[in-house]
């Protein structure tokens, strides 16, 4: 009966051992696809946009493109409208719902100044690709961007904002032009307001 005892021991001792290794390397491999998780695909957003602007374009599947080729997937995006216009010194002002893949988002505005070599007008739905975004919170603040250093193809415009790591990459699309090169910010902000600064 010892010897019994021994074996069944011992027999537990390694079916312990190998279900903690199996369960190690099932959290091991699951931990990627998690962190993933948080983050929305090229096709996936490339779906949401064209849902948004209501039809595919060319000029649109390669401003995506481009924006996943410069800075990866994104952790959330805004969906929304903007008017802007310039005669040297600018303003736009825009509004939106915030959507994050690992979930909260809320209805968001913007606002903000230029100043440079600019003219024109506009009024344009946009589509802002949103990275390392924690929470909400932490886009409640400036953004500075330089919007005459921008990609622009088939009718589509794309430009960086950045604000310490969270990058916001506004594609847009709409009626009228502005042309030329000019340094602002746009601020985002939890309520409308017509103040620029």
């Amino acid at each position: 009966m010892t010897n019994f005892v021994r074996g069944t021991n011992a027999f537990i001792s390694k079916a312990t051992g190998l279900f903690a290794a199996l369960a190690f390397l099932t959290a091991a491999t699951q931990q990627p696809a998690m962190a993933g998780d948080d983050t929305y695909s090229e096709n996936e957003i490339l779906a949401k946009a064209e849902g948004f602007f209501g039809d595919t374009t060319e000029g649109l599947a390669k401003a995506i493109q481009k924006v996943f080729a410069d800075q990866g997937r994104p952790n959330g995006y805004i969906a929304g409208e903007e008017v802007s216009g310039a005669i040297g010194v600018g303003l736009r002002y825009g509004n939106g719902q915030l959507n994050r893949k690992a979930g909260g988002g809320r209805k968001v505005y913007w606002q903000g100044p230029s100043i440079g070599w600019d003219i024109g007008a506009n009024a344009s739905k946009v589509f802002v690709l949103v990275y390392k975004l924690n929470t909400v919170e932490d886009l409640f603040q400036r953004f500075p961007g330089v919007e005459g250093s921008f990609y622009f193809v088939a009718g589509v415009g794309v430009n960086y904002q950045q604000s310490g790591d969270i990058v916001l990459a506004p594609i847009r699309t709409g009626v009228g032009l502005r042309a030329g090169a000019n340094v602002g910010y746009l601020h985002y902000g939890k309520e409308h307001s017509w103040l620029p600064f």
